[in-house]
């Protein structure tokens, strides 16, 4: 079976302030299915973030991220606009 991903692109206000707030969430995202593979930095822009996770279960992980929960995170870390997200295999 192919592994499965998922892909999140995004903006934040202030990179520091929201990878301080981001490093508090690996348990819920464990909890979701979801192994961090990477986090980048855009070289354009340093507060643009892209994320890779593998995902165990793309409909458990859709929920995560389309959860109430996760929409305060995000007001709370201060991300421009709705992030963009992509699964792929």
């Amino acid at each position: 079976m192919a592994k499965k991903y998922m892909l999140v692109r995004f903006v934040v206000e202030n990179f520091s302030n929201w990878k301080s707030l981001y490093d508090q969430d690996h348990k819920d995202h464990e909890k979701a299915g979801l192994k961090e593979l990477h986090l980048l930095r855009s070289i354009e822009n340093p507060d643009g973030v892209t994320l890779l996770f593998e995902v165990e279960d793309v409909e458990k992980a859709k929920a995560f991220v389309s959860s109430p929960a996760t929409r305060e995170r995000i007001e709370k870390a201060r991300i421009v606009g709705d992030p963009e997200i992509s699964f792929l295999s």
